[in-house]
């Protein structure tokens, strides 16, 4: 223990009181240094292919969080209660006095946070911990950190290691600032908040702490962490971007560059699979769930693509290339991918492959498993009998991932996706969305400040109906206040005029279900188009202006789409009647959601964006505030030379 406190002094590195508390008076401390030890110490031990992760709860007896098991492919992990395997969406709880939008601990639990922080503090000192440093986000963009955990969550420990770099304690350089910290302490949610997933955020000026009273990764490993990063960009002026990136080559040799943004559920992960033919090489567009009957188009080639991010993106003023468009780069050193669309072998091919027979251990999360037999990610647990649990997950470090993209990238397409339900014209909804629409910038930074959760959302719990998912879609996870990013996504699309911007629909498009493919077919046909602009005749203002601009025909390698899934009110089962209701019920979401921005620190520009919106501006009146063009000229021979150059 003294040799571990002499090498930070040795590099300089000053601990927080604390955090250097803690590790000198717990049970016993285990620094980790690499993702392959914390694989060991998820199962308890070199030898051991099962563990049970349990804790003596007061007045409840001892409880099983997990159930980890040693597989050929890593480490498969299985919460006991259902509620366990998806993020609460009120998880996050705010215990300073910075600015801050978010409920404060003492307004939700009546009583000052320094009293549970001091029983933390005093809880952890009482048991066997591991701890690791990390740093959270790119290249040297970022935060560094310290993890401290119970030995016996070591399957926790080893999610974030993966999500976040870990860094040996050797390899700390000199002056390693300690940004922010992680305490677990997975019993506090029996033990204080009634069995329910909560983070505690308490900032100050030189440190963030996370309290994380819960081991399911998301809301804390991996959003806790997000939320650093977004503190960060508060500070300095830049946002991290929820969003997944690919780089897409067509089979022309076009080369388009998408930044896929929504509310969890939205589509990210999914921007980076493949389209998977049916059995007789054709692909299914859709089914229609009033008669079975199936829609499908013929392709023969489809494009290639290079990974860039998959769910958060730096998009910090260094990287920027003052091109017109915005530049981002990876925010995480693993991915938190969701498989739930994959129900059978077969359904993604390259992710089967990957995962299968990984170049390094990878955790699975809610995936069925046995000590020493392999993880497989369209086998799925089950929340109940017959009913499979919607937020399997597998994370996959980002370095194995075949043709991933470690440089910096310019934005051509800014897409947004939002999950829809069937629509019939007997059970009207806002399942409106053709299969993708053009906005305007000014319409593409309302969609964000609303950023819809939408139908049946796998990732978290509750989420029926159209919740918002706030500002961002990142909300969830930031600490500070909603005009300041408001502000700031708003600035970001007026530097950036080159980047254009479209919505796009999953699940369903009427009563037709399509899955993700309304995204990955929009991912084909852009980049197929290269810098062709649209001609004058394919678009025109959507029925409902909150939509952009709707398209009248869409032809795909000489696959025609029909119009029923670009213009929803031509569906008979929909009809102009019944789309007006469900844009009626869109206007409805929007005119709730938007007023909260209305606050003294909102731009002016973006105050006349809202008042537009909340007066029934039409598709133009949002074009005449910030203009954008159809010519959808992408590249130029400057980018072509700039890629080129990054890639040799």
């Amino acid at each position: 223990m003294n040799n571990i406190f002499e090498q930070l002094k040795q590099r300089k590195i000053m601990l927080p009181a604390e955090v250097s508390g803690i590790m000198k008076n717990c049970k016993r401390l285990t620094l980790y240094d690499s993702v392959d030890q914390l694989a060991v110490a998820a199962v308890g031990g070199e030898k051991n292919e099962a563990f049970e992760v349990r804790y003596n709860i007061p007045g409840k007896g001892e409880f099983t969080e997990a159930v980890v098991h040693k597989v050929t492919n890593g480490i498969s992990a299985n919460y006991t209660e259902a509620y366990m395997r998806r993020r609460d969406p009120d998880t996050m709880v705010v215990a300073d006095d910075l600015p801050s939008d978010k409920i404060r601990f003492k307004e939700k639990f009546g009583y000052d946070f320094e009293v549970l922080g001091e029983e933390t503090f005093q809880w952890l000192k009482d048991q066997e911990l591991v701890a690791f440093f990390y740093f959270a986000g790119g290249e040297k963009i970022g935060v560094g950190g310290i993890a401290i955990a119970p030995a016996n969550a070591g399957f926790f420990a080893m999610g974030l290691s993966m999500l976040q770099r870990i860094i040996p304690v050797e390899s700390l350089p000199e002056h390693f600032t300690i940004d922010t910290v992680i305490y677990v302490a997975p019993t506090f949610r029996h033990t204080h908040f009634k069995g329910k997933q909560v983070v505690v955020h308490k900032r100050s000026e030189n440190l963030h702490e996370m309290y994380a009273y819960n081991l399911y990764p998301g809301p804390s490993a991996k959003k806790g962490l997000y939320g650093a990063l977004l503190t960060k960009g508060e500070r300095e002026g830049w946002i991290t971007a929820h969003c997944s990136t690919v780089e897409v080559v067509s089979p022309y040799d076009n080369i388009t560059t998408f930044m896929h943004e929504g509310a969890s559920g939205g589509g990210k992960s999914e921007m980076l699979q493949n389209i998977v033919r049916e059995s007789d090489g054709q692909i299914l567009i859709g089914e229609n769930i009033t008669n079975g009957e199936k829609r499908l188009i013929s392709l023969p080639l489809f494009c290639s693509f290079n990974p860039v991010t998959d769910d958060m993106a730096l998009c910090h003023p260094s990287v920027q290339k003052d091109n017109g468009k915005l530049a981002l780069l990876d925010a995480e050193n693993a991915w938190f991918i969701r498989v739930d669309s994959i129900t059978d072998y077969g359904d993604d091919p390259f992710l089967e492959k990957i995962t299968i027979k990984p170049k390094k251990p990878l955790l699975f999360l809610n995936i069925k498993s046995h000590p020493g037999g392999t993880a497989l990610i369209w086998d799925h647990i089950e929340d109940q009998p017959g009913k499979r649990c919607p937020n399997p997950r597998v994370i996959l470090p980002r370095d194995i991932v075949p043709g991933i993209i470690n440089r910096p990238v310019s934005v051509d397409v800014r897409s947004f996706g939002v999950r829809t339900p069937p629509f019939t014209l007997e059970n009207p909804n806002y399942g409106i969305l053709g299969l993708f629409h053009i906005l305007p910038p000014a319409l593409a930074w309302l969609w964000r400040l609303v950023s819809p959760r939408g139908h049946a959302n796998p990732s978290i719990v509750g989420g029926e109906g159209m919740e918002s998912e706030g500002v961002g879609s990142y909300w969830p996870f930031a600490a500070g206040k909603m005009v300041t990013h408001a502000n700031l996504l708003l600035e970001q699309i007026i530097q950036t005029p080159r980047t254009k911007y479209t919505l796009v629909p999953n699940q369903y498009i009427g009563v037709w279900k399509v899955g993700f493919k309304p995204q990955l077919l929009m991912r084909e046909y852009l980049t197929r188009r290269g810098n062709a602009k649209l001609r004058l005749d394919q678009y025109q203002e959507a029925r409902c202006p909150l939509l952009g601009y709707e398209l009248n025909y869409l032809t795909i390698e000489g696959a025609k789409i029909p119009s029923r899934f670009l213009q929803v009110y031509r569906q008979s089962e929909v009809g102009p009647q019944g789309y007006d209701a469900g844009a009626q019920i869109l206007y409805n979401f929007f005119r709730k959601e938007l007023p909260k921005y209305l606050v003294p620190e909102l731009s002016a520009t973006g105050r006349k964006i809202i008042e537009a919106c909340l007066s029934g501006a039409s598709v133009e009146d949002y074009n005449t505030i910030i203009p954008m063009s159809y010519k959808y000229s992408f590249l130029t021979v400057e980018d072509y030379a700039n890629r080129f150059e990054d890639e040799t």
